[in-house]
């Protein structure tokens, strides 16, 4: 979803919102099509890649026998996509 999305575009404020919201939605609609047994929360940053420091860190209490969660990072020559997504068992 994300390379189909972003692939190797060169960073542009003006179109961050809407790749943004591209990604989380395809994301959570394809997950919902594949089990509609979990609540899914996505998020998605988009960053300028020009040398500046990033640091992000997340914290869950959770059913570690049916939650779970999964993180991507894509990287260009001009930008980062830093992706999470849970699935919580409903």
């Amino acid at each position: 979803t994300v390379e189909n999305i972003l692939g190797d575009s060169e960073y542009s404020h003006a179109k961050v919102p809407g790749w943004n919201s591209a990604v989380i939605e395809t994301i959570l609609k394809k997950m919902k099509e594949d089990n509609k047994n979990y609540k899914y929360v996505v998020t998605c940053v988009i960053l300028q890649r020009n040398g500046a420091g990033f640091y992000a860190g997340s914290s869950v209490i959770w059913d570690k026998n049916n939650d779970n969660s999964a993180g991507y990072r894509h990287e260009t020559k001009a930008m980062y996509a830093i992706i999470n997504v849970f699935a919580l068992r409903i």
